[in-house]
């Protein structure tokens, strides 16, 4: 028979949960005996006394919130998984939770009897398997999840899942599509894995020829090679004890996968040229698009050292494996764009977030800023127009709670009569670099950010139409 301790200040709630736990049988046995108290103080008391196997912990009590006392209640029974209860989504409270210790995080109500029983049966499970319980004092964590945004099922279970992995300096493999974000998601684990500031030092290792990286990765000597005019310092040495981000690390030679294995092996590195031992002292997080089991069959990637890196896998989900968030998204993104382009559209309205979510968003989030951006930069008013947006492709629509609308383009451009009302491509594309030029106030830098084009190939751009400078007054009834 497994101990299950409850604490709860909702009696009534307490009551049908005993009644709930202790009908069910094993081998016509009482599975549980159930535990019940109503406050930290007595919930503290009844851990010490039952020692539990798990507890049922809701995060606000009368005396003290349910956070607080994990540290406590993991001390007094040992390696009890502990299920934290609330009655609010709360995405950062759920990391803490987690990296305290916290086996699962579950809201008010609670899900179907089957659901809960499920969750406290795994608990049973993983603590069999494991007598080990991490403890990790988050009270100084002082960063934010930034730009992490999604109540999905799929969100809430990663968010979970970084919050364990910010208990260890383990390394971490990030899989993801490009877009996703895979950066975003090493700077929170980042940022949530230690109690001070810490360098994080950052580097695409598919940017850079394997000379450079190299250098860039470990540092170099003077005179080690042509143009090393001094001495410099490398990535791993410049995080000191923080956090060295490898992106795109499916795309690194083999010759350098080689060198990256013996420093992730022994934990010291030379700069190029050099001959000095430097302690590797920075957690390693890695990230790629390429699914690496694969590059390991065909021979692109060493196996070795994808063993050294896949300590901890993280697999973040396409933007269209969870549209549910893509409304806010919308709205988060909005923000930062109207900021940047110095506008305020603030208005979308429901077919356009309609449009929006069964959109095939093969670039991920990174597509829909872009393509937000440019519809901002459009919009005529505070309203994000639907004419601006990309048309619907051929294909099944997503699964939703809502109502679907017809397949096929919701926003088409209005009827014209007239075939000489249409614009040709060219004067629609002098249009377009006219209003982002006049948005950015003549910012050449800002206009390719907004139009998603080269600098080389703006200027030529602007030759072309002979636009050598912004012409807002000629925007008049472009809308």
């Amino acid at each position: 028979m497994e101990t299950l301790l409850i604490i709860d200040d909702d009696v009534g709630l307490l009551e049908n949960l005993q009644m709930h736990f202790e009908e069910i049988l094993q081998d016509d046995a009482p599975r549980y005996n159930v535990v019940t108290a109503t406050s930290a103080a007595t919930g503290l008391k009844a851990a010490q006394e039952a020692m539990p196997s798990v507890v049922i912990l809701d995060m606000m009590l009368p005396d003290r919130s349910g956070l607080e006392i994990i540290e406590e209640m993991k001390t007094l029974c040992g390696d009890a998984r502990i299920i934290l209860v609330t009655a609010h989504h709360d995405m950062e409270t759920t990391i803490r939770a987690m990296k305290a210790g916290a086996f699962d995080y579950i809201h008010k109500p609670f899900p179907d009897p089957a659901a809960l029983d499920l969750v406290v049966e795994r608990a049973l499970e993983y603590r069999q398997l494991s007598r080990r319980a991490a403890s990790v004092n988050v009270e100084n964590a002082a960063a934010r999840l930034g730009d992490i945004v999604g109540t999905s099922p799929l969100m809430q279970q990663l968010v979970k899942e970084i919050g364990k992995v910010t208990s260890s300096h383990a390394t971490v493999l990030i899989n993801g599509e490009s877009g996703t974000g895979k950066e975003l998601f090493a700077r929170v684990i980042h940022n949530y894995s230690y109690d001070e500031a810490k360098p994080f030092i950052g580097i695409n290792c598919s940017a850079i020829v394997d000379t450079l990286l190299e250098s860039e990765l470990f540092g170099h000597e003077k005179g080690s090679f042509t143009g090393a005019t001094s001495t410099k310092p490398g990535k791993f040495e410049l995080a000191e004890d923080g956090t060295v981000f490898l992106d795109e690390i499916g795309d690194m030679s083999l010759m350098l996968q080689s060198k990256l294995l013996r420093v992730l092996q022994e934990r010291e590195f030379e700069r190029v040229g050099g001959v000095k031992r430097i302690k590797l002292r920075a957690r390693v997080i890695a990230a790629t698009h390429r699914t690496l089991s694969e590059e390991v069959s065909s021979g692109r990637f060493r196996e070795d050292l994808y063993q050294r890196l896949k300590v901890i896998t993280l697999q973040i989900p396409p933007l269209r494996e969870r549209r549910e968030d893509i409304p806010l998204l919308v709205h988060h993104l909005l923000e930062r764009i109207n900021e940047k382009v110095h506008k305020r559209v603030l208005r979308v309205p429901p077919e356009v977030l309609e449009h929006l979510t069964r959109l095939p968003w093969r670039g991920n989030v990174r597509e829909l800023e872009n393509v937000l951006t440019r519809a901002v930069v459009l919009a005529p008013g505070e309203v994000l127009l639907g004419g601006d947006l990309p048309a619907l492709e051929p294909g099944p629509i997503p699964e939703s709670g809502r109502t679907q609308p017809s397949p096929g383009p919701l926003f088409a451009a209005p009827p014209v009569d007239d075939a000489s009302q249409i614009p040709t491509l060219e004067e629609a594309e002098r249009v377009l670099i006219q209003r982002a030029m006049a948005v950015t106030k003549g910012h050449k830098g800002k206009t390719c950010q907004i139009l998603g084009i080269s600098r080389p190939t703006l200027e030529r751009k602007l030759q072309k139409y002979a636009l050598s400078q912004p012409l807002a007054s000629s925007l008049g009834g472009q809308g």
